[in-house]
């Protein structure tokens, strides 16, 4: 791999030699090297290295990028030129910017050096275990990754912060059979800075497992009915996904359409809910340490106990509305637990369904949002009588996180988010 720091050295100099005045670039390199399974057997293992730099200008309220993977003196150059050629023909907003002076940081997270021997066993106990353990189930395909990243970013305001990252991620996409019937396909994966703990007891791997298994013959749910909802925590990251995106983010708030634009401080959802971004969490994985903006990162809550405090404002948008930024632009997902078994809330749940994805559009500016429930199991009478098909589910992002049930004292850590079970109520469900 190249000298990435000898790289900066010489962009630095191109870009004083082409006078620019205002600049943030950064460089990276990373080496993975990916083990693939199909149907139960080791077919590649490759090393891949890769490149990547990124340059963005700033010339008389006017801003422009550009981007490239080779690292050569003439692509540094080509990429200097380039981005005051975008930066010229941009219209001038004065709201653009980067942070300003971070000082000279370095950041070292993961394992920098993997053993690969023992990542292959790991791997290969897990798919021994799913043989034995879940014998309906099929891995059609696993990917064991280490992936290495190092990266150094400077800019005129003179920030320079150069990371060093190792992981470990494992991932598969898993059937189900049975006496000639087929269950959908599921999907799960995990992050980990170390091979101490089996991965089929990471994740939520053992649960999908199940899952699958007991997906096989899914049945229609006949007519409509208003219930109650448990998500799985993949479910629950994809729906404060897209709470965040739809009350929270830059474009919602810039362009004044955000429900919550006016919150900050207020009671917006249940005091059961705290919602926070966390890289620092020591249950993240190589957690984000400085934001796309320049700024080192902050842990951040963005809701507690139900209150919003605040909303997730780049740089960018905290110029043009007046408002805070957020020193975070990752996502390290952090949903404190509760204080109820999930077997408990299934219990309390009088007819409803356990929903383990959403497939739907983008919900509204008011919050709607309609869609196939994935994954899913029907709840009657406190008990999970059966794998759903052809199933839909209607509601309000804005509603459901103020109906919120319970949540879980179980928590799932997958090395990017932890997050437990949330039950809401209110939500739509319909059959055929």
């Amino acid at each position: 791999m190249n000298d990435i720091r000898e790289v900066a050295d010489l962009f630095d100099k191109i870009l004083k030699d082409k006078k620019l005045e205002k600049y943030t670039y950064v460089l990276i390199e990373s080496e993975k090297q990916e083990l693939n399974v199909e149907n139960g057997e080791f077919k590649l293992m490759r090393t891949v290295f890769d490149y990547y730099t990124s340059l963005t200008v700033y010339k008389d309220n006017k801003m422009g990028s550009a981007s490239g993977n080779d690292l050569s003196r003439e692509a540094l150059i080509k990429l200097a030129v380039d981005s005051e050629s975008a930066a010229d023909s941009s219209p001038e907003d004065p709201c653009h910017d980067f942070a300003p002076d971070q000082g000279k940081s370095v950041f070292r997270q993961g394992t920098y050096e993997p053993d690969m021997d023992r990542f292959l066993d790991r791997i290969q106990e897990c798919l021994d275990t799913i043989k034995k353990e879940y014998p309906k189930v099929l891995v059609m395909s696993a990917v064991g990754s280490y992936d290495r990243n190092h990266w150094i970013s400077r800019n005129t305001n003179g920030t320079e912060f150069e990371d060093f990252t190792g992981q470990y991620n494992f991932n598969f996409e898993i059937s189900a059979s049975d006496e000639g019937a087929t269950s959908g396909i599921g999907w799960t994966s995990v992050t980990v800075d170390n091979l101490d703990t089996p991965f089929i007891n990471l994740g939520d791997l053992r649960q999908s497992l199940e899952d699958i298994s007991n997906s096989i013959h899914p049945k229609s749910l006949e007519g409509k009915f208003e219930g109650t909802v448990i998500l799985t925590p993949s479910a629950a990251s994809q729906f404060l996904g897209m709470l965040i995106s739809n009350y929270m983010s830059d474009t919602v708030v810039i362009n004044g359409t955000s429900l919550w634009l006016n919150k900050v401080g207020e009671q917006v959802a249940s005091e059961k809910l705290t919602v926070s971004k966390k890289p620092f969490d020591d249950r993240i994985v190589c957690g984000e340490r400085a934001t796309q903006d320049g700024f080192i990162s902050e842990d951040v809550t963005l809701i507690e106990k139900g209150v919003l405090k605040t909303h997730s404002l780049s740089l960018y948008a905290a110029n043009k509305t007046g408002r805070p930024v957020v020193k975070n632009t990752g996502w390290s997902l952090v949903v404190e637990p509760g204080e109820k078994k999930l077997s408990d809330m299934i219990r309390s749940v009088d007819k409803g369904l356990i929903l383990g994805g959403f497939s739907g559009g983008e919900p509204g500016a008011n919050g709607e949002f309609s869609g196939v429930a994935k994954n899913s199991f029907y709840i009657e009478n406190g008990e999970v009588k059966y794998a759903l098909s052809e199933t839909m589910v209607n509601g309000n992002l804005g509603d459901i996180v103020k109906n919120i049930r319970d949540i879980s004292k179980e928590v799932v850590c997958d090395g990017g988010s932890v997050v437990p079970y949330i039950a809401v109520d209110g939500v739509v469900i319909s059959g055929k």
